[in-house]
C-alpha cells in the first residue's frame, strides 16, 4: 500500500483580476497560505502559463521556480476546455465557441485544430516539470443523444466512439513517447461520463496504456453510480483524483437533470467537501487499498459556501482523511512460522 498525496489545489476557480489571483506567484501564494502541497494547473489563462513560450526554457523554467519558491509540485496539468473543443456536436457549437479564441469562433474545423494543439503543448508541459500527467475532458459527439428516445439509427454510437478515438489516439501515442498519463475527467455532457463508455472508448483505443481516469465522486454520485464501486472496477485506471463532495436531495419537480434550473435549485448539487453526502471516508480507504500514490486535489465548486471558506477547510478536510499506510500488520507479533508436521497435528490429520 501506498500513501495518498495531498492536499492539492485546483486552481482553476481562483483565478481573476484581482493581483493575487492573476499570476502564477499570487495564486501559489494563496494555496501555500491555505496549506496545499501541490497546485492542478488548468493551461486556459496564458496570465497563468502561456503554452505558446513553451519553447522558451527560461520562461517555462522561471514560471516553474516560482511555484517551488512557495514549496509547492504540480500535480498536474489541466487542459478541459481543450479536451472538450476536441469533439463538439454541431448543436453545441456556439456555445463551446465560448472556450476558444476569438478569431477561431465560428469555425469548428480551425477550432479543432487548434483543441488538438492545446492538448499536445499541455502534455509537453506536463512531461517537461515532471507532473506526468494531464487532466482533461474527452470532447462529446454523441451527447445529444444519451437518453435512447427515440432510439438511435444502428451503428450511430459505434461510429461516434470511433471518430472520438481517432481523435485520441494520436493524443495519447504522443503522451506515451513523453511519459504522461491523459487523464479523462467523467463528466455529463462529454462522451466519457461513465464507466461504461470510458470502457467503449478503450476498446477502440486498444486498452491504451495512456488512458487514464480523473476519479471525481462528485459527478458520479449525481448520476447515481456505485462510486465506491466503480473504484473495485476501475482503480487500475485511476491516474488523479478531485475532492469534490455533492448531494442529491430528492424532489417532487425535478430529477437528475435538473429541470432547466440552476445549481442552487437542482436535486443534486455541489458542495463543499464534507458539506454532501459522499463518503469520503470510504473513497479515500478504497484508493489507498489499491496503493493509488497520487494527488488528492480539492476542487471547489459549492453551490453555498464561498470558495475561500472552501478552499481553507477543503485543504484541512484532505490532510484529515489521508491515511499513512501502516509499515507491519498489527498481529505481525502473534505471527509464527511451523513446520508442516506441526500443521497437520494442529488440523488434527494424522498420517
Amino acid at each position: 500500500m501506498k500513501t495518498i498525496r495531498g492536499p492539492g489545489l485546483f486552481i482553476a476557480q481562483y483565478l481573476g483580476k484581482s493581483p493575487l489571483y492573476s499570476d502564477i506567484d499570487g495564486v501559489s501564494g494563496f494555496a501555500a497560505q491555505n496549506g496545499f502541497k501541490a497546485l492542478q494547473v488548468p493551461v486556459h489563462d496564458k496570465a497563468i502559463i502561456d503554452t505558446d513560450r513553451l519553447e522558451d526554457s527560461g520562461y517555462i523554467d522561471s514560471w516553474h521556480s516560482t511555484i517551488k519558491r512557495h514549496e509547492l509540485v504540480v500535480s498536474e496539468i489541466a487542459a478541459h476546455r481543450a479536451g472538450q473543443l476536441l469533439a463538439v456536436h454541431p448543436a453545441y457549437d456556439q456555445i463551446m465557441d465560448a472556450f476558444a479564441p476569438a478569431p477561431l469562433r465560428g469555425d469548428p474545423e480551425t477550432r479543432q485544430r487548434y483543441a488538438d494543439q492545446e492538448l499536445r503543448r499541455a502534455i509537453t508541459l506536463a512531461a517537461r516539470i515532471g507532473a506526468g500527467k494531464l487532466a482533461t475532458f474527452s470532447g462529446g459527439l454523441l451527447w445529444p443523444f444519451f437518453y435512447p428516445y427515440p432510439p438511435p439509427p444502428p451503428g450511430l454510437i459505434e461510429r461516434g466512439f470511433a471518430a472520438l478515438a481517432a481523435r485520441w489516439r494520436p493524443l495519447l501515442d504522443h503522451a506515451d513517447k513523453l511519459g504522461v498519463d491523459i487523464c479523462f475527467e467523467l463528466h455529463p455532457g462529454q462522451d466519457l461520463h461513465d464507466g461504461a463508455s470510458f470502457a467503449a472508448f478503450l476498446a477502440r483505443v486498444d486498452d491504451h496504456p495512456r488512458a487514464k481516469l480523473l476519479y471525481d465522486p462528485s459527478h458520479l454520485r449525481l448520476q447515481h453510480l456505485d462510486y465506491l464501486g466503480f473504484i473495485d472496477r476501475w482503480y487500475a485506471r485511476i491516474g488523479a483524483f478531485h475532492v469534490k463532495d455533492a448531494e442529491f436531495r430528492p424532489s417532487p419537480d425535478r430529477g437528475v437533470y435538473g429541470g432547466y434550473g440552476d445549481w442552487i435549485d437542482r436535486p443534486g448539487r455541489f458542495r463543499s467537501p464534507g458539506d454532501g453526502d459522499i463518503d469520503f471516508a470510504g473513497i479515500f480507504s478504497s484508493l489507498t487499498r489499491y496503493g493509488y500514490d497520487g494527488w488528492a486535489v480539492l476542487e471547489w465548486e459549492c453551490c453555498l459556501k464561498n470558495a475561500f471558506d472552501g478552499a481553507r477547510e477543503g485543504s484541512r478536510f484532505i490532510a484529515d482523511h489521508i491515511i499513512r499506510t501502516t509499515e507491519r500488520g498489527f498481529d505481525d507479533g502473534m505471527r509464527r512460522s511451523a513446520p508442516s508436521g506441526e500443521l497437520d497435528r494442529m488440523l488434527g490429520l494424522r498420517s
